[in-house]
Protein backbone atom coordinates (compact mmCIF):
# COMPACT_ATOMS: atom_id res chain seq x y z
CA UNK A 1 0.00 0.00 0.00
CA UNK A 2 1.31 3.44 -0.86
CA UNK A 3 1.85 5.84 1.76
CA UNK A 4 -0.74 7.96 2.63
CA UNK A 5 -3.51 5.41 1.40
CA UNK A 6 -3.31 3.11 5.22
CA UNK A 7 -6.49 4.80 6.02
CA UNK A 8 -8.66 4.38 2.72
CA UNK A 9 -10.27 1.58 1.00
CA UNK A 10 -11.22 1.71 -2.35
CA UNK A 11 -14.93 1.22 -3.11
CA UNK A 12 -16.78 1.77 -6.45
CA UNK A 13 -20.01 2.63 -7.34
CA UNK A 14 -22.32 4.12 -10.02
CA UNK A 15 -23.77 8.40 -9.32
CA UNK A 16 -25.53 8.57 -12.17
CA UNK A 17 -28.38 6.45 -13.42
CA UNK A 18 -32.05 6.34 -14.29
CA UNK A 19 -34.92 4.30 -13.60
CA UNK A 20 -38.92 4.99 -14.69
CA UNK A 21 -39.67 7.87 -12.03
CA UNK A 22 -39.10 10.49 -15.11
CA UNK A 23 -37.43 9.45 -18.60
CA UNK A 24 -36.18 5.74 -18.32
CA UNK A 25 -37.50 2.06 -17.48
CA UNK A 26 -37.55 -0.71 -15.00
CA UNK A 27 -38.54 0.52 -11.43
CA UNK A 28 -36.44 2.24 -8.53
CA UNK A 29 -36.39 -0.86 -6.56
CA UNK A 30 -35.13 -2.88 -10.07
CA UNK A 31 -32.28 -0.40 -9.96
CA UNK A 32 -31.72 -0.36 -6.54
CA UNK A 33 -31.42 -4.64 -6.45
CA UNK A 34 -28.86 -4.47 -9.21
CA UNK A 35 -26.82 -2.04 -7.49
CA UNK A 36 -26.49 -4.23 -4.39
CA UNK A 37 -25.55 -6.90 -6.83
CA UNK A 38 -22.26 -5.00 -7.78
CA UNK A 39 -21.89 -2.17 -6.47
CA UNK A 40 -20.36 -0.33 -2.53
CA UNK A 41 -22.42 2.51 -3.61
CA UNK A 42 -25.14 4.36 -5.60
CA UNK A 43 -27.16 7.43 -6.49
CA UNK A 44 -30.09 6.80 -8.88
CA UNK A 45 -30.65 9.59 -10.69
CA UNK A 46 -33.84 11.32 -11.39
CA UNK A 47 -34.50 13.77 -14.69
CA UNK A 48 -35.63 16.98 -13.03
CA UNK A 49 -35.61 20.04 -15.10
CA UNK A 50 -34.45 21.52 -19.18
CA UNK A 51 -34.75 25.86 -18.63
CA UNK A 52 -33.70 26.24 -22.05
CA UNK A 53 -35.27 23.33 -23.70
CA UNK A 54 -35.82 23.99 -27.81
CA UNK A 55 -39.18 24.00 -27.19
CA UNK A 56 -39.30 26.89 -30.41
CA UNK A 57 -37.82 23.89 -32.83
CA UNK A 58 -40.63 22.21 -34.73
CA UNK A 59 -38.35 19.49 -35.44
CA UNK A 60 -38.26 18.35 -31.94
CA UNK A 61 -42.17 18.80 -30.74
CA UNK A 62 -41.59 15.04 -29.53
CA UNK A 63 -38.46 15.14 -27.72
CA UNK A 64 -40.20 18.57 -25.80
CA UNK A 65 -42.97 16.39 -24.70
CA UNK A 66 -40.95 12.94 -23.96
CA UNK A 67 -38.93 14.82 -21.36
CA UNK A 68 -41.65 17.56 -20.01
CA UNK A 69 -43.56 14.64 -19.01
CA UNK A 70 -40.44 12.89 -17.50
CA UNK A 71 -40.07 16.08 -15.44
CA UNK A 72 -44.09 16.22 -14.16
CA UNK A 73 -43.27 12.37 -13.13
CA UNK A 74 -40.25 13.29 -11.57
CA UNK A 75 -41.77 16.29 -9.26
CA UNK A 76 -45.08 14.00 -8.39
CA UNK A 77 -42.81 10.74 -7.42
CA UNK A 78 -40.10 12.43 -5.41
CA UNK A 79 -41.48 12.38 -1.99
CA UNK A 80 -41.64 8.57 -2.40
CA UNK A 81 -38.08 8.69 -4.36
CA UNK A 82 -36.35 10.73 -0.98
CA UNK A 83 -38.23 8.17 1.27
CA UNK A 84 -36.92 4.80 -0.63
CA UNK A 85 -33.36 5.93 -1.40
CA UNK A 86 -33.07 7.07 2.56
CA UNK A 87 -34.14 3.39 3.36
CA UNK A 88 -32.26 1.51 0.76
CA UNK A 89 -29.11 3.08 3.13
CA UNK A 90 -27.39 0.82 5.06
CA UNK A 91 -24.07 2.41 6.77
CA UNK A 92 -21.10 0.00 6.22
CA UNK A 93 -22.61 -2.10 3.61
CA UNK A 94 -24.59 0.11 1.14
CA UNK A 95 -24.68 3.83 0.47
CA UNK A 96 -27.33 5.92 -1.28
CA UNK A 97 -27.47 9.79 -2.25
CA UNK A 98 -30.41 11.15 -3.15
CA UNK A 99 -29.95 13.38 -7.05
CA UNK A 100 -31.47 14.99 -9.48
CA UNK A 101 -30.68 16.02 -13.65
CA UNK A 102 -30.48 19.76 -14.35
CA UNK A 103 -30.28 20.22 -18.38
CA UNK A 104 -28.68 23.05 -20.04
CA UNK A 105 -27.96 24.21 -23.62
CA UNK A 106 -25.94 26.93 -22.40
CA UNK A 107 -23.93 25.46 -19.93
CA UNK A 108 -24.33 21.28 -20.16
CA UNK A 109 -26.18 18.91 -18.42
CA UNK A 110 -25.39 18.81 -13.86
CA UNK A 111 -26.32 16.33 -11.48
CA UNK A 112 -27.27 17.75 -7.92
CA UNK A 113 -26.60 15.61 -5.21
CA UNK A 114 -27.85 15.95 -1.61
CA UNK A 115 -26.17 14.27 1.73
CA UNK A 116 -29.53 13.59 2.64
CA UNK A 117 -33.11 13.78 1.54
CA UNK A 118 -34.08 15.94 4.35
CA UNK A 119 -35.66 19.28 3.21
CA UNK A 120 -34.35 18.56 -0.85
CA UNK A 121 -36.22 19.54 -3.76
CA UNK A 122 -36.12 19.21 -7.15
CA UNK A 123 -34.67 22.88 -8.34
CA UNK A 124 -35.95 23.98 -11.79
CA UNK A 125 -33.72 26.85 -12.30
CA UNK A 126 -33.47 29.00 -14.63
CA UNK A 127 -29.84 29.19 -15.09
CA UNK A 128 -26.53 28.03 -13.60
CA UNK A 129 -26.12 30.47 -11.35
CA UNK A 130 -29.41 30.21 -9.91
CA UNK A 131 -29.11 26.61 -9.47
CA UNK A 132 -25.90 26.97 -7.33
CA UNK A 133 -26.97 29.54 -5.28
CA UNK A 134 -30.44 26.95 -4.26
CA UNK A 135 -27.87 24.57 -3.67
CA UNK A 136 -25.74 26.40 -1.35
CA UNK A 137 -28.54 27.26 0.88
CA UNK A 138 -29.23 23.25 1.39
CA UNK A 139 -28.33 22.70 5.11
CA UNK A 140 -27.57 19.44 4.64
CA UNK A 141 -25.42 20.02 1.86
CA UNK A 142 -25.27 19.61 -2.07
CA UNK A 143 -23.07 18.99 -4.76
CA UNK A 144 -22.95 19.77 -8.47
CA UNK A 145 -21.59 17.43 -10.72
CA UNK A 146 -21.16 17.94 -14.66
CA UNK A 147 -21.43 14.84 -16.98
CA UNK A 148 -21.09 13.96 -20.40
CA UNK A 149 -19.10 17.26 -20.63
CA UNK A 150 -17.62 16.64 -24.07
CA UNK A 151 -20.04 17.45 -26.60
CA UNK A 152 -19.91 20.97 -27.72
CA UNK A 153 -20.62 24.42 -26.05
CA UNK A 154 -24.36 25.26 -26.67
CA UNK A 155 -25.36 21.67 -27.41
CA UNK A 156 -25.54 20.47 -23.64
CA UNK A 157 -21.45 20.66 -23.28
CA UNK A 158 -20.31 22.17 -20.62
CA UNK A 159 -19.28 25.87 -20.42
CA UNK A 160 -16.12 25.96 -18.76
CA UNK A 161 -16.09 29.73 -18.68
CA UNK A 162 -18.89 29.40 -15.91
CA UNK A 163 -16.73 26.24 -14.09
CA UNK A 164 -17.14 27.02 -9.95
CA UNK A 165 -15.11 24.16 -8.24
CA UNK A 166 -16.69 24.97 -4.89
CA UNK A 167 -19.49 22.77 -5.72
CA UNK A 168 -18.06 21.01 -8.59
CA UNK A 169 -14.98 19.14 -7.24
CA UNK A 170 -14.95 16.31 -9.45
CA UNK A 171 -16.18 16.01 -13.07
CA UNK A 172 -17.73 12.44 -14.73
CA UNK A 173 -16.14 11.83 -17.36
CA UNK A 174 -16.80 8.58 -18.97
CA UNK A 175 -20.73 6.70 -19.56
CA UNK A 176 -22.19 5.02 -22.04
CA UNK A 177 -22.01 8.59 -23.98
CA UNK A 178 -17.89 7.97 -23.79
CA UNK A 179 -15.31 9.32 -22.85
CA UNK A 180 -14.34 13.16 -22.41
CA UNK A 181 -11.02 13.01 -21.24
CA UNK A 182 -9.93 14.25 -24.67
CA UNK A 183 -10.93 13.75 -28.29
CA UNK A 184 -7.62 11.70 -29.02
CA UNK A 185 -8.59 9.16 -26.02
CA UNK A 186 -10.46 6.00 -25.95
CA UNK A 187 -14.39 5.91 -25.91
CA UNK A 188 -15.60 8.05 -28.61
CA UNK A 189 -18.77 9.83 -28.15
CA UNK A 190 -21.26 7.71 -30.78
CA UNK A 191 -24.92 9.28 -29.39
CA UNK A 192 -27.30 11.43 -31.46
CA UNK A 193 -26.08 14.07 -29.73
CA UNK A 194 -23.01 14.30 -31.06
CA UNK A 195 -19.47 14.12 -31.56
CA UNK A 196 -16.91 15.10 -29.25
CA UNK A 197 -15.45 18.74 -28.65
CA UNK A 198 -11.68 19.25 -27.62
CA UNK A 199 -12.51 22.84 -26.23
CA UNK A 200 -15.18 20.98 -24.02
CA UNK A 201 -13.11 18.04 -23.16
CA UNK A 202 -11.36 17.64 -19.02
CA UNK A 203 -7.78 17.92 -20.90
CA UNK A 204 -8.76 21.41 -21.82
CA UNK A 205 -10.04 22.61 -19.23
CA UNK A 206 -6.41 21.01 -17.28
CA UNK A 207 -4.94 23.14 -19.51
CA UNK A 208 -6.60 25.87 -18.51
CA UNK A 209 -5.35 25.66 -14.88
CA UNK A 210 -9.22 24.70 -13.58
CA UNK A 211 -8.77 22.38 -10.99
CA UNK A 212 -11.30 19.43 -10.84
CA UNK A 213 -11.44 15.21 -10.19
CA UNK A 214 -12.67 12.61 -12.21
CA UNK A 215 -15.07 10.18 -12.17
CA UNK A 216 -17.32 7.88 -14.16
CA UNK A 217 -20.85 6.22 -14.01
CA UNK A 218 -23.27 4.73 -16.14
CA UNK A 219 -26.06 7.36 -17.18
CA UNK A 220 -28.37 4.07 -17.40
CA UNK A 221 -31.94 4.07 -18.72
CA UNK A 222 -32.60 1.11 -18.03
CA UNK A 223 -32.16 0.65 -14.34
CA UNK A 224 -29.20 -0.86 -14.55
CA UNK A 225 -26.87 0.86 -12.08
CA UNK A 226 -23.04 -0.27 -12.32
CA UNK A 227 -23.55 -2.35 -15.80
CA UNK A 228 -20.14 -3.41 -17.18
CA UNK A 229 -18.52 -1.40 -19.64
CA UNK A 230 -20.25 1.89 -19.44
CA UNK A 231 -18.59 3.59 -16.34
CA UNK A 232 -18.18 3.84 -12.60
CA UNK A 233 -16.33 5.50 -9.98
CA UNK A 234 -13.42 4.18 -7.78
CA UNK A 235 -13.36 5.99 -4.74
CA UNK A 236 -10.85 6.28 -2.15
CA UNK A 237 -12.94 6.09 1.38
CA UNK A 238 -12.05 6.42 5.45
CA UNK A 239 -15.45 4.81 5.54
CA UNK A 240 -18.15 2.94 3.78
CA UNK A 241 -21.31 5.41 4.91
CA UNK A 242 -22.85 9.18 3.32
CA UNK A 243 -20.31 10.55 5.16
CA UNK A 244 -17.20 9.27 3.90
CA UNK A 245 -18.14 8.80 0.28
CA UNK A 246 -19.06 12.18 1.20
CA UNK A 247 -15.50 13.53 1.89
CA UNK A 248 -14.32 11.66 -1.30
CA UNK A 249 -16.20 12.96 -3.61
CA UNK A 250 -15.51 16.58 -1.85
CA UNK A 251 -11.38 15.67 -1.21
CA UNK A 252 -11.87 14.66 -5.25
CA UNK A 253 -10.67 11.00 -3.99
CA UNK A 254 -12.29 9.74 -6.64
CA UNK A 255 -11.09 8.18 -10.38
CA UNK A 256 -13.20 7.37 -13.61
CA UNK A 257 -13.42 3.53 -14.72
CA UNK A 258 -15.09 1.86 -17.82
CA UNK A 259 -16.20 -1.41 -16.19
CA UNK A 260 -13.70 -3.47 -14.30
CA UNK A 261 -12.73 -3.09 -10.62
CA UNK A 262 -9.03 -2.07 -10.70
CA UNK A 263 -7.34 -0.21 -7.49
CA UNK A 264 -6.11 2.68 -8.35
CA UNK A 265 -3.91 4.22 -6.29
CA UNK A 266 -1.03 6.92 -6.74
CA UNK A 267 1.09 10.13 -4.60
CA UNK A 268 3.22 12.90 -5.29
CA UNK A 269 5.65 13.53 -2.23
CA UNK A 270 3.12 12.08 0.34
CA UNK A 271 0.46 13.98 -0.83
CA UNK A 272 -3.04 11.12 -2.23
CA UNK A 273 -5.06 11.41 -5.00
CA UNK A 274 -6.88 14.73 -5.52
CA UNK A 275 -4.74 17.16 -2.87
CA UNK A 276 -2.75 20.09 -3.65
CA UNK A 277 1.07 19.62 -2.22
CA UNK A 278 3.81 22.49 -1.96
CA UNK A 279 6.94 20.50 -3.45
CA UNK A 280 10.45 21.90 -4.83
CA UNK A 281 11.13 20.93 -8.39
CA UNK A 282 12.16 17.67 -7.48
CA UNK A 283 9.46 15.19 -7.05
CA UNK A 284 8.66 11.73 -5.90
CA UNK A 285 5.93 9.88 -7.09
CA UNK A 286 4.39 6.13 -6.39
CA UNK A 287 1.69 4.51 -8.61
CA UNK A 288 0.33 1.35 -7.34
CA UNK A 289 -2.48 -0.17 -9.85
CA UNK A 290 -4.72 -3.36 -9.47
CA UNK A 291 -6.60 -4.07 -12.19
CA UNK A 292 -9.66 -6.44 -12.84
CA UNK A 293 -7.65 -8.08 -15.86
CA UNK A 294 -4.42 -7.82 -17.60
CA UNK A 295 -2.55 -4.57 -17.23
CA UNK A 296 -1.02 -3.06 -20.92
CA UNK A 297 0.19 -0.08 -19.16
CA UNK A 298 0.25 2.42 -16.79
CA UNK A 299 1.49 6.17 -17.54
CA UNK A 300 2.08 9.03 -15.91
CA UNK A 301 0.88 12.52 -16.96
CA UNK A 302 2.31 15.84 -16.00
CA UNK A 303 0.62 19.18 -17.10
CA UNK A 304 -1.17 16.65 -19.96
CA UNK A 305 1.97 14.97 -21.34
CA UNK A 306 3.14 11.54 -20.76
CA UNK A 307 6.56 11.77 -18.84
CA UNK A 308 6.16 7.36 -18.00
CA UNK A 309 4.73 4.49 -19.44
CA UNK A 310 5.25 1.19 -17.17
CA UNK A 311 4.46 -1.46 -19.54
CA UNK A 312 3.62 -4.79 -18.63
CA UNK A 313 3.99 -8.04 -20.23
CA UNK A 314 1.63 -10.93 -21.08
CA UNK A 315 2.62 -13.93 -18.73
CA UNK A 316 1.88 -17.13 -18.17
CA UNK A 317 -0.12 -18.36 -15.44
CA UNK A 318 1.85 -21.03 -13.45
CA UNK A 319 1.39 -19.99 -9.75
CA UNK A 320 -0.84 -18.51 -6.90
CA UNK A 321 -3.66 -15.86 -7.58
CA UNK A 322 -5.21 -15.70 -11.07
CA UNK A 323 -8.17 -13.96 -12.31
CA UNK A 324 -10.41 -15.82 -15.07
CA UNK A 325 -13.61 -13.84 -16.62
CA UNK A 326 -16.30 -16.12 -17.42
CA UNK A 327 -19.12 -14.53 -19.50
CA UNK A 328 -22.28 -16.41 -20.98
CA UNK A 329 -24.21 -15.00 -24.26
CA UNK A 330 -23.58 -14.75 -27.68
CA UNK A 331 -25.74 -17.11 -30.36
CA UNK A 332 -28.87 -16.51 -32.64
CA UNK A 333 -32.19 -16.13 -30.56
CA UNK A 334 -35.54 -14.39 -30.83
CA UNK A 335 -36.27 -13.97 -26.94
CA UNK A 336 -34.31 -14.18 -23.97
CA UNK A 337 -31.69 -16.97 -23.09
CA UNK A 338 -31.74 -17.84 -19.81
CA UNK A 339 -28.72 -19.11 -17.20
CA UNK A 340 -28.59 -21.01 -14.49
CA UNK A 341 -25.00 -21.57 -13.91
CA UNK A 342 -22.56 -22.91 -11.41
CA UNK A 343 -18.96 -22.61 -11.12
CA UNK A 344 -16.75 -24.40 -8.07
CA UNK A 345 -13.43 -23.99 -7.76
CA UNK A 346 -11.27 -27.41 -7.71
CA UNK A 347 -7.77 -27.67 -6.08
CA UNK A 348 -7.49 -24.88 -5.52
CA UNK A 349 -9.40 -21.31 -3.77
CA UNK A 350 -12.10 -19.12 -4.75
CA UNK A 351 -10.60 -15.86 -3.08
CA UNK A 352 -13.06 -13.22 -4.87
CA UNK A 353 -15.79 -12.71 -7.06
CA UNK A 354 -16.25 -9.56 -9.32
CA UNK A 355 -19.76 -9.01 -10.86
CA UNK A 356 -19.87 -8.23 -14.38
CA UNK A 357 -23.61 -7.63 -15.49
CA UNK A 358 -24.58 -5.40 -18.50
CA UNK A 359 -28.24 -6.10 -18.00
CA UNK A 360 -30.27 -4.41 -20.60
CA UNK A 361 -28.32 -1.29 -23.12
CA UNK A 362 -28.32 1.62 -21.35
CA UNK A 363 -30.64 3.69 -24.45
CA UNK A 364 -32.76 0.73 -25.31
CA UNK A 365 -36.34 0.98 -25.39
CA UNK A 366 -37.26 -2.81 -24.70
CA UNK A 367 -41.03 -4.15 -24.89
CA UNK A 368 -43.51 -4.19 -22.07
CA UNK A 369 -42.60 -6.78 -19.74
CA UNK A 370 -39.25 -6.70 -20.12
CA UNK A 371 -37.08 -7.96 -17.12
CA UNK A 372 -35.00 -5.12 -15.76
CA UNK A 373 -33.33 -7.06 -12.68
CA UNK A 374 -32.77 -10.86 -14.41
CA UNK A 375 -29.30 -11.15 -12.30
CA UNK A 376 -28.71 -13.32 -9.02
CA UNK A 377 -25.05 -13.93 -7.27
CA UNK A 378 -24.72 -16.74 -4.82
CA UNK A 379 -21.52 -17.40 -2.84
CA UNK A 380 -22.16 -21.78 -1.59
CA UNK A 381 -19.87 -22.66 0.66
CA UNK A 382 -15.38 -21.47 0.51
CA UNK A 383 -15.25 -22.58 -3.25
CA UNK A 384 -18.55 -21.98 -5.47
CA UNK A 385 -20.20 -19.30 -6.90
CA UNK A 386 -23.58 -19.48 -8.78
CA UNK A 387 -25.42 -16.53 -11.33
CA UNK A 388 -28.80 -16.61 -12.83
CA UNK A 389 -29.26 -14.35 -15.53
CA UNK A 390 -30.72 -14.48 -18.98
CA UNK A 391 -29.22 -13.18 -22.27
CA UNK A 392 -29.90 -11.75 -25.27
CA UNK A 393 -27.59 -11.88 -28.58
CA UNK A 394 -25.18 -9.17 -29.55
CA UNK A 395 -26.75 -6.13 -31.39
CA UNK A 396 -23.75 -5.90 -33.21
CA UNK A 397 -20.46 -7.51 -33.83
CA UNK A 398 -18.56 -4.96 -31.72
CA UNK A 399 -21.38 -4.76 -29.34
CA UNK A 400 -21.30 -7.01 -26.33
CA UNK A 401 -24.51 -8.02 -24.51
CA UNK A 402 -22.65 -10.97 -22.62
CA UNK A 403 -22.87 -11.44 -18.86
CA UNK A 404 -20.78 -12.72 -16.24
CA UNK A 405 -18.30 -12.63 -13.43
CA UNK A 406 -15.00 -12.58 -12.54
CA UNK A 407 -13.30 -15.11 -10.65
CA UNK A 408 -10.09 -14.62 -8.30
CA UNK A 409 -8.25 -17.87 -7.92
CA UNK A 410 -5.44 -19.01 -5.90
CA UNK A 411 -4.02 -22.41 -6.59
CA UNK A 412 -1.78 -23.82 -9.48
CA UNK A 413 -1.90 -25.32 -13.15
CA UNK A 414 -3.81 -28.49 -11.77
CA UNK A 415 -6.24 -26.38 -10.36
CA UNK A 416 -9.40 -26.46 -12.51
CA UNK A 417 -12.99 -24.60 -12.69
CA UNK A 418 -15.64 -27.44 -12.57
CA UNK A 419 -18.59 -25.61 -14.23
CA UNK A 420 -22.95 -26.62 -14.57
CA UNK A 421 -24.49 -24.55 -17.03
CA UNK A 422 -27.87 -24.69 -17.55
CA UNK A 423 -27.65 -28.43 -16.91
CA UNK A 424 -24.65 -29.09 -18.69
CA UNK A 425 -21.05 -30.41 -17.20
CA UNK A 426 -17.90 -28.34 -18.00
CA UNK A 427 -14.47 -28.53 -16.44
CA UNK A 428 -11.51 -26.38 -17.45
CA UNK A 429 -8.09 -26.50 -16.13
CA UNK A 430 -5.87 -23.49 -15.43
CA UNK A 431 -3.46 -25.39 -16.88
CA UNK A 432 -5.52 -25.01 -20.31
CA UNK A 433 -6.97 -21.15 -19.27
CA UNK A 434 -3.28 -20.41 -19.32
CA UNK A 435 -2.50 -20.88 -22.70
CA UNK A 436 -5.65 -18.66 -23.46
CA UNK A 437 -9.41 -18.64 -23.99
CA UNK A 438 -11.90 -21.83 -23.58
CA UNK A 439 -15.35 -21.53 -24.63
CA UNK A 440 -18.43 -24.42 -24.74
CA UNK A 441 -21.68 -24.06 -27.14
CA UNK A 442 -24.67 -25.05 -25.08
CA UNK A 443 -26.13 -26.58 -28.55
CA UNK A 444 -25.13 -26.86 -32.37
CA UNK A 445 -24.10 -23.76 -34.87
CA UNK A 446 -24.64 -20.22 -33.52
CA UNK A 447 -26.21 -21.17 -30.19
CA UNK A 448 -25.44 -19.28 -26.62
CA UNK A 449 -22.30 -20.60 -25.24
CA UNK A 450 -19.88 -19.48 -22.28
CA UNK A 451 -16.35 -18.78 -22.63
CA UNK A 452 -13.95 -19.20 -19.63
CA UNK A 453 -10.93 -16.18 -20.00
CA UNK A 454 -7.16 -16.65 -19.86
CA UNK A 455 -6.22 -17.17 -16.70
CA UNK A 456 -4.46 -13.76 -16.04
CA UNK A 457 -1.62 -13.81 -13.13
CA UNK A 458 -1.46 -11.55 -10.50
CA UNK A 459 1.94 -10.50 -12.05
CA UNK A 460 0.21 -9.20 -14.84
CA UNK A 461 -2.96 -7.54 -13.03
CA UNK A 462 -1.23 -5.73 -10.53
CA UNK A 463 1.62 -3.06 -10.89
CA UNK A 464 3.56 -0.98 -8.61
CA UNK A 465 6.38 1.22 -9.22
CA UNK A 466 8.54 5.03 -7.90
CA UNK A 467 9.24 7.38 -10.14
CA UNK A 468 11.35 10.71 -9.86
CA UNK A 469 10.68 13.80 -11.30
CA UNK A 470 12.09 16.90 -12.24
CA UNK A 471 9.86 19.57 -12.82
CA UNK A 472 10.37 22.75 -15.43
CA UNK A 473 7.19 23.60 -15.33
CA UNK A 474 4.65 26.44 -14.18
CA UNK A 475 4.78 27.50 -10.48
CA UNK A 476 1.35 24.92 -9.89
CA UNK A 477 1.70 21.60 -12.01
CA UNK A 478 -0.22 18.59 -12.00
CA UNK A 479 0.21 14.87 -12.34
CA UNK A 480 -2.15 12.30 -12.81
CA UNK A 481 -2.72 8.69 -13.95
CA UNK A 482 -4.28 6.78 -16.99
CA UNK A 483 -4.36 2.57 -17.20
CA UNK A 484 -5.29 0.47 -19.77
CA UNK A 485 -6.07 -3.17 -19.70
CA UNK A 486 -5.81 -5.67 -22.48
CA UNK A 487 -9.58 -6.30 -22.26
CA UNK A 488 -9.76 -2.54 -22.97
CA UNK A 489 -11.04 -1.52 -19.75
CA UNK A 490 -9.47 1.80 -18.45
CA UNK A 491 -9.00 3.60 -15.38
CA UNK A 492 -8.38 7.54 -15.33
CA UNK A 493 -7.20 9.14 -11.88
CA UNK A 494 -8.06 12.61 -10.28
CA UNK A 495 -4.80 14.75 -10.78
CA UNK A 496 -2.37 15.64 -7.76
CA UNK A 497 -1.61 19.45 -7.57
CA UNK A 498 1.74 20.73 -6.76
CA UNK A 499 2.53 24.30 -6.02
CA UNK A 500 6.25 24.72 -6.58
CA UNK A 501 7.79 25.69 -3.13
CA UNK A 502 11.03 27.71 -4.16
CA UNK A 503 12.88 27.78 -0.66
CA UNK A 504 12.93 23.21 -1.07
CA UNK A 505 14.93 23.83 -4.35
CA UNK A 506 18.33 22.55 -4.19
CA UNK A 507 18.41 20.90 -0.93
Amino acid sequence: MIPGYERFQARYGDLHNHCDLSYGRGSLEQALTNARLQLDFVSVTVHGAWPDIPADDDRLGYLVDYHRSGFERARDAWPEYLARTDEADVPGTFVTLPSFEWHSLAYGDHCAYFRDGSGSQIVDAPDLNALRSALRDHPGGALLIPHHVGYARGYRGIAWDAFDPELSPVVEIVSFHGSAESCDGPVPYLHAMGPRDERSTARHAWRRGLRFGVLGSTDHHNAAPGAYGFGRVGAWLTRLDRDGLWDALRARRTYALTGDRIALAFSVDGAVMGETVRAGRERRLAVAVRGGSGIEYVEVLHDERVIHRESVLPQPYRAGLAKVHVQVGWGEADRPVPWDVELRVRDGDLIDVEPRFRGIYPSAAPRDGSDHAPHTLERVGVDTVRFTTHTHPNPLSALPAMEGLCLEIRGDAATRVDAIVNGQRVDVPLRDLSEGDRSHHLGGFVSPAIAFGRAVPETEFASAFDLAHHSVGADTDAYRIRVRQRNDQWAWSSPIWVEHDHATDGR
